[in-house]
């Protein structure tokens, strides 16, 4: 079985100066992830329609893997990465053998944009999903904890969609936050493009960041098209109520997870 792990939203997604292109900074995400397998029939789940299966493999050189079956355990639109887990997925269980920056091209040939969840830290890079190009590296993280959960409606990504907040002064500031493990002003940092986001995108009355303040995270993330949301805390530090209040709230499908370190 070959098993794919997908993010949950980005820590910052938007535009590099008004006319630049779409980047973000993506937060890997180990407990949602698309499983692969061989099976009797061929059964993906409506994760991949077939035609773009075939394009995918026909962009690599891959042979027909057979019947197979493709199960997630995100939700399609949520922006938790499920179409590309999928395809990197199908690669692999076709024995591939490519390089992450061949497979992100193939993904974006295919699908018009990627994740970067084919790379091994994908967090480390300023990501540009319609180029599928890494425009920079970053700095590892300090280790912290998300709970969040799915808040509104799913939307799939539409890659001809640039209408992103500009988040060219947050990169720097970023990168040096990184760089001094002051987790403190990477989660401001995330919830500056979160918030940035949420007043041109909508929707209207989302309550991830007073549900941040409430609970003492120090920030919160989003999926910046997509229905994920979470909140940042220090690690050990979740309050033990915090699922159910995301609950009460609205959220589906609450998790908790930890990442960098």
């Amino acid at each position: 079985m070959i098993r794919i792990a997908g993010h949950f939203g980005e820590l910052m997604q938007g535009r590099l100066g008004p006319d630049g292109p779409v980047v973000l900074i993506t937060l890997p995400c180990p407990v949602l992830a698309v499983e692969a397998q061989p099976a009797p029939l061929s059964d993906p789940h409506g994760l991949l329609p077939p035609a773009r299966a075939r394009a995918l493999l026909a962009a690599l050189g891959l042979p027909d893997p057979g019947p197979y079956a493709l199960n997630a355990s995100m939700p399609r639109g949520g922006g938790a990465g499920a179409s590309t887990a999928a395809l990197v997925a199908l690669a692999r269980l076709a024995g591939s053998g490519h390089p992450p920056a061949d497979l992100a091209r193939a993904c974006v040939a295919v699908e018009g944009a990627s994740d970067p969840l084919m790379f091994s830290a994908p967090e480390r890079l300023l990501w540009a999903s319609r180029r599928a190009e890494s425009l920079s590296g970053l700095p590892a993280l300090p280790a912290f904890e998300i709970v969040g959960g799915f808040y509104g409606p799913n939307q799939r990504t539409d890659p001809l969609d640039q209408d992103f907040a500009d988040i060219t002064d947050l990169i720097a500031p970023w990168a040096n936050a990184a760089s001094a493990g002051d987790l403190p002003a990477l989660a401001r940092l995330a919830s500056q493009s979160a918030d940035r986001n949420i007043a041109r995108r909508g929707p209207q009355n989302d309550p991830t960041a007073g549900l941040a303040r409430e609970l003492g995270a120090l920030g919160h993330v989003i999926a910046h098209t997509g229905s994920a949301r979470g909140l940042l805390f220090a690690p050990k530090t979740i309050p033990s109520h915090a699922p159910t209040r995301l609950q009460a709230a609205g959220f589906r499908r609450i998790v908790t997870f930890s990442a960098g370190g």
